[in-house]
């Protein structure tokens, strides 16, 4: 734990235990963007919904409007795009913003909370052997869970032997098994 004193950066040696949560397990990773994930959404939707309710009674109440059809579905799909797809990009982009990441020892299973469409709290339960990291760097996306896109920032893990474990690097990419190596070599 770093805080600051006086300008000076002063570190903590005692570590606070990892949080424990009943159903999921230990807590490994606590996304920093969490709230301004949520910020963001919650302003889009309103502003939506703001919208959706007054434009069309105030082009009724001032009488603001355009005598050719056209003119008025060109305006009209134009609030329409604004209302409707901001928001949807917004969902599309944060979606797999993880939020908090527990992981259960006895079974190897991880739980991702991510915000759902109704900014209500999504839990996606996965294995660590469903992990699957993409062979090309995406944009919002560090690894797949069961097909689910998963973004999380390796630098927030507090326990970076989590984070290892998580990708599956724990695990030795290179098996060598001596005795075949040896009758391998005494063949030649």
């Amino acid at each position: 734990q770093v805080t600051s004193f006086q300008g000076a950066a002063v570190r903590s040696l005692c570590a606070s235990p990892p949080q424990e949560h009943p159903e999921h397990g230990r807590l490994v990773y606590k996304g920093n963007l969490a709230k301004a994930v949520l910020g963001v959404r919650f302003f889009s939707y309103s502003t939506s919904i703001f919208n959706l309710f007054m434009v069309p009674y105030i082009m009724l109440k001032t009488g603001i409007g355009f005598d050719s059809l056209l003119l008025q579905a060109a305006f009209c799909g134009l609030l329409g795009f604004f209302t409707f797809v901001t928001p949807i990009t917004l969902h599309v982009l944060t979606k797999g913003y993880v939020i908090r990441l527990y992981y259960k020892e006895e079974r190897d299973t991880y739980t991702a909370i991510t915000y759902n469409a109704i900014l209500a709290e999504k839990a996606t339960v996965f294995h660590q052997k469903d992990v699957k990291i993409p062979d090309i760097t995406k944009m919002f996306t560090t690894f797949y869970a069961q097909t689910k896109s998963m973004f999380v920032n390796p630098m927030l893990f507090p326990n970076p032997q989590d984070y290892d474990h998580l990708m599956g690097y724990d695990k030795s990419a290179f098996y060598f098994d001596l005795e075949k190596e040896k009758e391998a070599g005494e063949r030649k």
